[in-house]
């Protein structure tokens, strides 16, 4: 990952909200990679910089996507539902059930990339698969970001003592190992 003079630096794990909200920066980051060339490269063989760049957005997701959503649902979501009262369950519900949806997504995103990749080439109804997908990864994941770091993340952080918050840090840190 490219170093940017003057950037924030990543959170640690003694921050574990503050690596939820990184790992989005990332996911938008590579996100954006993965919307732009479906767009950008419709009709023709990608270029060695494109395949390059959706190569490493595609595993991003297969990894960090996925480690982000097991910090989430089993760390993070657990502790909330039991500090918070019965009406902010249906928020956690929502978040968990665009983890499914994004997960059958990528899913299929990645194997209309993977298709591309191999084969130099892709349908016109496999294009416009993966022009749909991207863009409705990109519509789940806009709302989905915006309702955890506007409501969910500073929940937490009110819920949430330092024990609990020292927790979830340490099982971020253990998933990583």
């Amino acid at each position: 990952m490219s170093i940017q003079i003057g950037a924030k630096p990543d959170s640690g794990f003694d921050n574990p909200l503050g690596m939820l909200q990184d790992c989005h920066r990332r996911i938008e980051r590579f996100l954006h990679v993965l919307c732009v060339v479906a767009v950008q490269a419709s009709g023709r063989s990608l270029n060695p910089e494109e395949s390059s760049a959706v190569t490493a957005a595609l595993h991003y997701f297969q990894e960090g996507g996925r480690r982000h959503n097991a910090d989430e649902e089993e760390s993070l979501f657990p502790r909330l539902r039991a500090a918070q009262p019965d009406d902010a369950q249906a928020n956690l519900a929502h978040l968990e059930a665009d983890h499914r949806r994004t997960e059958q997504l990528h899913h299929l995103v990645e194997n209309l990339y993977r298709m591309w990749i191999d084969s130099a080439t892709l349908s016109s109804s496999d294009q416009q698969a993966l022009l749909s997908a991207t863009s409705e990864l990109q519509r789940i994941y806009t709302e989905h970001i915006r309702l955890e770091e506007l409501t969910v993340f500073p929940r937490a952080a009110q819920l949430l003592d330092k024990t609990a918050i020292a927790a979830i840090g340490s099982e971020f840190q253990a998933r990583r190992k």
